[in-house]
């Protein structure tokens, strides 16, 4: 009886996390983890796990739910005609690559450190969103010629690397960069949901691999993985994420930047507090 009195709380939070994570992936391509891992690093401490490895388990679980997600999302934008898939081609290796990479460095950083990129990251990318900046590009186009394969290359290596640190789908860095761009946001976030997919499959294995072996992981883990909050999280982020994709083509441009850029302040406030207050 105490045992469920106390798995209870945490089951009904990871469902309701699930949910509004799947919806906010559709919205804004972002896979969910940028409500995923705060939330749930939240949860872990509810229930006693090591605050040395809670970012950990954290950013590695909800990487896992991103698969799903990130199917869900990206099937549901393709039927509308909206994910470029000569992109995908384009950056779809190197950004796979970078996943991989970025959980063996996630492995090898504290906690706080995890926080404090994912709140860099996520206050960045806000102000970008928030501010009256509709007009301000870096290019008309993305980059051609021997830029391109430059461009190509690095940029989406670095998407791939951070999104796996930080436990995202990819969409709060690559829909920002493809927007400086003047790439539309509706065709920006239904590309980006297809790149979650290639950054959680690497970064999920990762996690899987680097964290086995650590005596503070709690019980249903495999690595940093927690089996059962990827059972609970999964099918609820994969069945709200079609919502999501149906808010996010009834909302003007500008509505979609506020709202991602207001969510992503919320966010990125409570990681700066938990960086420097716990």
């Amino acid at each position: 009886m105490e045992l469920m009195e106390l798995y209870l709380p945490l089951i009904l939070l990871m469902l309701a996390t699930g949910l509004v994570g799947g919806v906010m992936a559709g919205l804004m391509g972002i896979g969910g983890g940028i409500v995923i891992v705060p939330v749930l690093e939240f949860a872990l401490g509810f229930i006693g796990v090591d605050p040395m490895i809670r970012m950990h388990v954290a950013v590695a679980t909800s990487l896992a739910t991103i698969i799903p997600t990130s199917i869900s999302s990206a099937r549901a934008h393709h039927r509308r005609g909206a994910v470029d898939f000569s992109l995908v081609r384009k950056w779809g290796p190197t950004i796979f690559l970078g996943a991989a990479l970025g959980s063996w460095l996630a492995a090898r950083t504290d906690a706080a450190g995890l926080a404090a990129v994912f709140a860099a990251v996520a206050l960045f990318v806000a102000a970008r969103m928030i501010l009256p900046l509709e007009k301000l590009r870096l290019a008309d186009q993305l980059p051609g010629g021997g830029m391109a394969a430059i461009f190509s290359g690095i940029l989406p290596g670095l998407v791939g690397m951070t999104s796996t640190m930080m436990g995202i789908g990819g969409g709060v860095l690559s829909v920002t960069i493809l927007t400086l761009f003047n790439q539309p946001i509706h065709r920006a976030v239904a590309t980006s949901a297809f790149f979650g997919l290639l950054i959680a499959v690497p970064g999920t294995i990762g996690f899987m691999i680097l964290g086995q072996g650590n005596a503070l992981l709690p019980p249903g883990s495999v690595g940093f993985v927690n089996v059962i909050g990827f059972l609970i999280l999964s099918p609820a982020s994969f069945l709200a994420a079609p919502l999501g994709v149906k808010i996010a083509h009834a909302l003007s441009q500008r509505q979609l930047s506020m709202v991602f850029g207001a969510f992503l302040m919320i966010i990125a406030a409570r990681m700066l507090y938990r960086t420097f207050m716990s």
